[in-house]
């Protein structure tokens, strides 16, 4: 750790700026040469300012998963804004009318109810939204089964006026229990087969299919086996954390945010105690990695524990930090981090280059 991150008040969230954007410049340049555009989704940082990274590295827009979260980018000049989440409810879809109003908005649609709410409000505002179809990717968590049963919803809303059917969406959210790398593969070769086949049989009646939007943080980084889709919506990609090193599709260097922590107390000699916790740090775990982050400077302690603020991190043997020592740790997932901070610190060539607010924090509603 630099002189200058051992100086920051902690716990202290930091972006390393160097490696966030080589990580948005690889992910948009690799998806490119598959002829695949990249739309990622802001929800891992929720900074108006890292979404004009990614945006001035080609990406064709940004995806929001929170209606709140798209107003805070339209706020920070962002124009093209995908909403990944129904809109359902008068108050909703009139912030959503709003919202259309300055910039070019698209949402998904995955009942007949929501379909005809947003049908009715935009047919009478004289305009016309566009809409994806949310295709269930086995999380069965509100899309529509692939094939029939979507061309089944597809026909049920085909004519609502206000709106235009562009296409589908689908996230594979079970990849993210693929323990190696194969099973990575075979989980996208998946998501691409249910999108695709499922949009042919659309297609085939009648059924436009110019939009197949899929892709997360781990089958954005493989588009070579996505081929056919037209847009990927990684997220957590810009940051990396614990979950791409658990399977082995990031490795430390690659990981651009980190939270700086300081020891308090050493309770024994195999016990320390930091001034992180689940506030600061999130509670969520791993699949295949015990803890709760990685210590970048110590990678075989283990941060066994988290109270609201206080983290636990224990060795084998001796510990050998101290109280008053700073470590820096790789939290298992970015996503949740940035939303617990006002502002992270932008470092760049190991040095503070700007505070960056996390303009969305806490926007989702």
């Amino acid at each position: 750790m630099n002189t200058d991150m051992e100086r920051l008040p902690t716990p202290a969230v930091v972006v390393d700026l160097d490696r966030a954007e080589k990580n948005i410049r690889e992910m948009a340049d690799h998806a490119a040469k598959y002829g695949i555009r990249h739309r990622p989704h802001i929800k891992t940082h929720r900074s108006g300012y890292l979404a004009g990274l990614q945006m001035e590295a080609g990406c064709c827009g940004i995806t929001a998963a929170k209606l709140g979260e798209a107003e805070a980018m339209a706020d920070c000049g962002i124009k093209d804004i995908f909403i990944a989440y129904p809109i359902i409810g008068e108050d909703k879809i009139r912030r959503l009318l709003e919202l259309d109003s300055r910039a070019r908005v698209s949402t998904i649609i995955n009942s007949v109810a929501g379909a005809e709410a947003l049908s009715q409000a935009f047919e009478e505002a004289g305009r016309e939204l566009t809409v994806l179809i949310e295709v269930d990717g086995g999380l069965n968590r509100g899309g529509v089964k692939p094939m029939e049963p979507t061309l089944e919803f597809a026909m049920k809303v085909k004519d609502l006026k206000g709106l235009k059917i562009r296409g589908l969406m689908y996230y594979g959210g079970l990849i993210y229990d693929s323990r190696t790398i194969d099973e990575v593969k075979d989980a996208c070769r998946r998501e691409r087969d249910d999108l695709v086949n499922t949009a042919a049989l659309l297609k085939n009646h009648g059924f436009s299919m110019e939009i197949l939007s899929a892709g997360s943080s781990f089958s954005g980084k493989f588009p070579e086996l996505l081929q056919g889709i037209t847009e990927i919506r990684s997220g957590h990609y810009i940051f990396n954390d614990c979950g791409q090193l658990d399977i082995g599709l990031a490795a430390p260097e690659d990981c651009a945010l980190t939270v700086i922590s300081t020891v308090v107390a050493k309770p024994d000699d195999q016990v320390v105690i930091c001034d992180v916790g689940t506030k600061s740090l999130t509670s969520d775990t791993c699949h295949h990695r015990p803890g709760y982050g990685y210590i970048v400077e110590y990678p075989d302690l283990e941060i066994y524990a988290l109270n609201e603020e206080h983290a636990f991190v224990r060795s084998t043997g001796k510990n050998p930090l101290e109280v008053g020592d700073k470590i820096s740790i790789i939290p298992n997932h970015a996503c949740v981090v940035t939303n617990l901070a006002e502002k992270v610190y932008g470092f760049r060539g190991g040095k503070l280059d700007r505070m960056i607010p996390i303009d969305a924090r806490g926007k989702s509603v």
